[in-house]
């Protein structure tokens, strides 16, 4: 399933770099020489996270029948 999500991104610019950290996830951080590419590495970063989230979650999941999985849709005020 792919669904379409925005998340804020804090950028801080250094002499020789961008930082930059997604706020709502944490651990998605990442740098570049360029805004555009410290916008491509925490993408990257982010789908990392949600694809190890999920196949942590799922691991768990098929350990125990005790499990169900359901569609949380929220709207998140900015």
């Amino acid at each position: 399933m792919t669904t379409k999500n925005q998340f804020n991104i804090i950028i801080k610019r250094t002499r020789k770099w961008f930082i930059g950290w997604v706020e709502e996830i944490p651990g998605v951080n990442s740098q570049g020489k360029s805004l555009r590419e410290l916008r491509q590495n925490l993408h990257d970063a982010l789908l990392m996270i949600i694809d190890a989230n999920k196949t942590i979650a799922r691991e768990n999941i098929s350990k125990s029948k005790n499990y169900r999985r359901e569609l949380l849709n929220i709207q998140v005020p900015a």
